[in-house]
């Protein structure tokens, strides 16, 4: 009997500890490890595995947070600049001006002081008049001017020589024709003003230094990159304009026609009442008679809308007469009503401008003299002639 009883209370006691091991949770059997022996868990009931066979409920870790993505550099555009005035620039670069032209002149001070003036000095003062880029016929004309001016007058002292040749120098620069240029508005609509000229002149450069000087005067500007076949030159323009707050009107679009680019840039002129629309067209070689004929077709559709009151013919004064070969074919093509002419401070000789103003028969309106923004100026014929003889 003590035996039965001895064995119920085994059974009893093995049933008790055996129901306890099976309802007490799996998680608290004691903290197992990793394979590198880590701790994975210490007894709360859950266990994670990195392999997903560990015999445990696996928690997976929660998702990482996406990764930020880096911020997009702000584009900042050009601060506005404030440019100043037209007025007294070529004053200002006078002595730039002075600084190569200077040797054309003193040449011809030179051969001037020489007590007897013979035919071989005469000759001597027509070639440096030639060299400087006046043309044969003006040369010729300035010659016998001159000569008639020593017979009269006679004797010559240093001064008299000076004011002499200013004197010649100045009746040959000037001209009748107005050099202002028609920047007011009329009939309720702007100015519009085209630039044309072949490539490598600067006319891109030179139209966005007129825009800059036109708002330096206190005009408003819209600017049309009319050159949809060079983007280069476009986006040039496009910074000309956000450095000085003037509107561009531009097409990217692959065979957009130019005149209806022009035609868009004069029509945003007269919604915003801006006081001028400059135009720059596309560098047409003066040889391709196609694209000078679009060049024509672009005067006449703008036409459609408003008058053209300016086109200016952008020249390089290097060319020398090169440019004035040019300046024939494009005046066939336009009316042209003024040149200007860039690098004038570098290697160009200053009697170009005597030669295409004869030529043409309008004035030089505009000099480039340097690489600056503010180095285009309104010529001024008497600054002209005193830089070249160096007073």
């Amino acid at each position: 009997m003590e035996y039965i009883i001895l064995i119920v209370v085994l059974a009893v006691l093995i049933l008790t500890i055996g129901g306890t091991l099976l309802l007490r949770p799996r998680g608290t059997r004691g903290i197992r490890r990793g394979r590198a022996g880590g701790d994975l868990g210490t007894g709360t009931g859950t266990e994670t595995s990195d392999s997903g066979t560990g015999t445990g409920t696996a928690t997976v870790p929660p998702p990482a947070p996406p990764a930020e993505r880096p911020a997009e550099p702000e584009v900042t555009k050009p601060a506005l600049e404030k440019p100043p005035p037209s007025a007294g620039r070529m004053v200002r670069l006078r002595a730039r001006l002075a600084r190569s032209q200077s040797g054309f002149g003193s040449a011809l001070l030179s051969l001037l002081s020489r007590d007897r003036l013979d035919d071989d000095t005469w000759d001597e003062i027509e070639e440096v008049l030639i060299t400087a880029d006046v043309g044969v016929t003006p040369a010729r004309q300035m010659v016998s001017d001159l000569r008639t001016r020593v017979k009269v007058e006679g004797t010559r002292t240093p001064d008299e020589v000076r004011a002499m040749l200013r004197a010649e120098l100045l009746e040959q620069v000037e001209t009748e024709a107005s050099r202002a240029l028609r920047t007011q508005r009329h009939e309720g609509r702007p100015a519009v003003m085209l630039m044309v000229g072949v490539n490598g002149t600067g006319k891109t450069t030179t139209c966005g230094k007129l825009a800059r000087a036109l708002i330096g005067d206190g005009e408003t500007v819209v600017l049309g990159a009319e050159r949809v076949g060079r983007a280069a030159a476009a986006d040039q323009l496009q910074t000309w304009g956000e450095r000085v707050g003037a509107e561009v009107v531009r097409s990217d679009k692959e065979g957009a026609d130019p005149a209806s680019v022009a035609f868009e840039a004069v029509s945003r002129g007269i919604e915003s009442e801006a006081d001028v629309v400059l135009v720059d067209t596309a560098g047409r070689l003066h040889t391709k008679t196609g694209l000078m004929d679009e060049l024509g077709k672009v005067k006449r559709v703008i036409e459609k809308r408003t008058s053209v009151d300016e086109v200016l013919l952008v020249l390089d004064a290097t060319t020398g007469q090169n440019g004035l070969r040019q300046a024939r074919v494009f005046a066939e093509v336009v009316d042209v009503s003024g040149i200007v002419l860039t690098k004038l401070d570098g290697t160009a000789k200053g009697g170009i401008v005597i030669a295409v103003q004869r030529e043409l028969g309008v004035p030089v309106k505009l000099v480039g003299l340097g690489e600056g923004p503010d180095d285009l100026a309104p010529f001024d014929a008497a600054t002209f002639v005193d830089a070249i003889l160096g007073g």
